[in-house]
């Protein structure tokens, strides 16, 4: 070997050695963030999956509260059993059609009597009160319950009953949900195609899982399931290894309401094959050429980064969909008074300003927000009559009015973790001087996010339409907040509401006149035409075109500035979809289809293309009056939903 050789070998094997030491080093760095972020992906994804359970879970204690309510308020009436009974079976049939038919139905102890809105009959020997439903109802109180979930011996499937105790203190309203939907959910659960999913109770019992075979079986007694369930009982970050039928595993879990626990299974050889794969030609290709290195790591760094953005995406769609039930909730309390309509919307928007204006931090003004939002939900448990009554309230109704905030501060106390919402809410009415409601606080000692409320409320208040009055003038708005500052109002935060009154030179922060919405309406029969001409007659804020022709229609559209077109899947045997992707290329109006044929290739083409909503015929005029006005809500506040 000659020298030039042994200099050669001198400096590549060190080179080499080097090399295999760098490389080693970064490939084995490389393949433990990926495996945590893998981990971290299926916490995630098992979050995710538990949250989709829950959402389902609460379809069933919103339904049984509304029921309970109802039942409440005919006890108080004094109404007769046979029309709680007809209540009953209606609301049993409309929540099956309208919701979900695995609600299988609503019945309860009502009254000394057992009373079924399903139609069932018990047997000869049935206690009611000697029911698990019945007995754990009382037990709670005023509290839901949702009972420990059985299986059906006769069909196999997992049931879970919610229950509620009256107010009477001894009738009770129960709902059994039959969980196959869930089933569904969890026949889908898997880290990214690897594993499988199921869901047990605190009791051992399969509640669902992916082979329907294991339903009903109780792993806390099975020797080697038992195993299983201690790591996951005593893992404290959704996430634990363990050796799953020989074979190395990681469990992935999430607790949700009633400590059932939602479990993903991941096989490790399955859930990191990718990323061995991904290592193993890595190495190769690097020893082959160095540019590899650089290659492979700007491929890990756009797949984490891709994997980051997803989370974030699905971060960012949960607070959405927060937001969108807050601000529906927030909806449906204005509609109870039919003169403050958009109010507690205004009054989160003036709050915020408020907060902002006052240096508070993007957390605290998202808190405001919300308050906002919320201040009024205690008013569902106000009569309709009493809100929307247009004379003098008696004294009795007046004191209807003012428990109010008390019902509201305990619906939020129970489903918001932030105590301070639950507080804006029930001190919104009091006043700086002492002489407010519900406990007549003064000063300081009134939580500061209620008086930040307090000023937004009563400024909406004046700068807003009543039944007795048009909104105020801004100047006589401005004199009644300043006179108010120390008495009525925190002199700061009044002094916040006036510098923003100021700011405002065109009175902006008001309420704005409703709206004529223009929907034009496309069908070749002249006959359903005027009926649904007539159909929407009956909404306020609607004008209403009419189109025979895709021609005209495509007029009125180049035309016209529509806000909704109602159209028929079929107009002179052309197919509606081609006239949908005409008009999506001339302007992004939301659509609503009208089908008689409700297949799935129909139903499917019509998420597909993203279209706002689609109704059968014959159509049902109420259920034709809400989807449009759904559409057009939805439209308006920029979010689309998409059925």
């Amino acid at each position: 070997m000659d020298r030039t050789a042994k200099q050669f070998i001198a400096v590549i094997v060190p080179i080499l050695i080097l090399q295999a030491i760098m490389l080693g080093y970064i490939f084995n760095a490389f393949y433990t963030h990926s495996a945590t972020d893998i981990r971290a992906h299926g916490v995630s994804t098992t979050r995710s999956q538990a949250a989709v359970v829950e959402e389902y879970l609460a379809q069933g204690t919103n339904i049984l509260w509304f029921a309970a309510e109802s039942v409440d308020f005919m006890l108080e009436k004094d109404e007769k059993n046979e029309d709680i009974v007809r209540y009953l079976v209606g609301a049993t049939t409309q929540m099956q059609e309208q919701f979900d038919e695995n609600f299988t139905g609503i019945y309860g102890y009502i009254n000394g009597e057992y009373m079924d809105g399903a139609g069932w009959v018990p047997p000869e020997g049935y206690e009611p009160a000697e029911r698990q439903w019945y007995i754990e109802a009382q037990e709670a109180e005023n509290e839901m319950i949702i009972s420990d979930p059985y299986v059906d011996a006769q069909t196999g499937e997992a049931v879970v009953s919610f229950s509620q105790m009256l107010s009477d203190d001894k009738s009770v309203v129960a709902l059994d949900v039959t969980l196959n939907e869930i089933q569904k959910i969890t026949e889908q659960m898997t880290m990214d195609g690897a594993g499988y999913g199921f869901i047990v109770d605190r009791n051992g019992l399969v509640i669902a899982h992916k082979d329907k075979g294991e339903i009903g079986r109780n792993y806390l007694e099975d020797p080697d399931k038992a195993v299983l369930m201690d790591a996951v009982m005593n893992s404290r970050n959704g996430k634990t290894g363990l050796t799953v039928d020989g074979e190395k595993s990681t469990i992935f879990s999430e607790q949700i309401v009633k400590n059932w626990y939602v479990i993903i299974v991941a096989n490790d050889k399955q859930l990191f094959n990718n990323t061995r794969q991904q290592l193993y030609t890595s190495i190769i290709l690097t020893v082959i050429i160095d540019i590899v290195i650089i290659l492979f790591a700007v491929i890990a760094a756009r797949r984490i980064l891709k994997a980051e953005q997803r989370d974030e995406e699905s971060r960012k769609r949960l607070e959405k969909m927060n937001i969108n039930i807050i601000r529906s909730l927030a909806s449906t309390i204005d509609a109870k008074d039919r003169y403050t309509s958009g109010h507690s919307r205004r009054v989160a928007e003036y709050a915020v300003k408020i907060a902002k204006k006052m240096g508070m931090s993007e957390e605290e003004q998202n808190v405001v927000f919300i308050t906002g939002i919320l201040h009024d939900v205690g008013k569902i448990r106000v009569p309709e009559e009493v809100i929307n009554k247009p004379g003098k309230l008696t004294n009795e109704e007046f004191d209807q009015i003012k428990t109010h905030p008390v019902s509201g501060y305990h619906i939020l106390h129970g489903i918001h973790e932030d105590p301070r919402i639950g507080y804006g809410s029930k001190y919104h009415h009091e006043r700086y001087d002492g002489r407010g409601y519900p406990n007549g606080l003064a000063g300081e000692n009134i939580p500061r996010i209620a008086r930040i409320i307090a000023v937004a409320d009563a400024y909406d208040a004046m700068a807003s339409d009543r039944s007795y009055r048009k909104a105020l003038p801004q100047d006589v708005v401005r004199k009644e907040i300043l006179e108010g500052k120390g008495t009525q109002f925190d002199p700061e935060i009044a002094d916040v509401m006036l510098e923003i009154i100021d700011e405002d030179k065109d009175y902006e922060l008001r309420q704005k006149d409703e709206t004529i919405s223009r929907v034009l309406i496309v069908d070749d029969d002249e006959e359903f035409l005027n009926e649904i001409e007539e159909i929407l007659g009956e909404m306020n804020n609607i004008e209403v075109i009419k189109a025979r022709s895709e021609q005209a229609a495509m007029q009125y559209i180049r035309d016209g500035n529509m806000d909704l077109i109602l159209m028929d899947y079929e107009i002179s045997d052309k197919d509606g979809f081609e006239l949908f992707e005409r008009i999506r290329d001339i302007r992004n109006i939301p659509v609503i289809f009208m089908i008689e044929d409700k297949s799935k290739g129909i139903i499917s083409r019509i998420r597909e293309l993203k279209i706002e909503d689609y109704l059968t015929k014959p159509l049902n005029p109420a259920i034709t009056r809400e989807t449009v006005y759904g559409v057009l809500r939805s439209d308006a506040s920029g979010e689309k939903t998409v059925y």
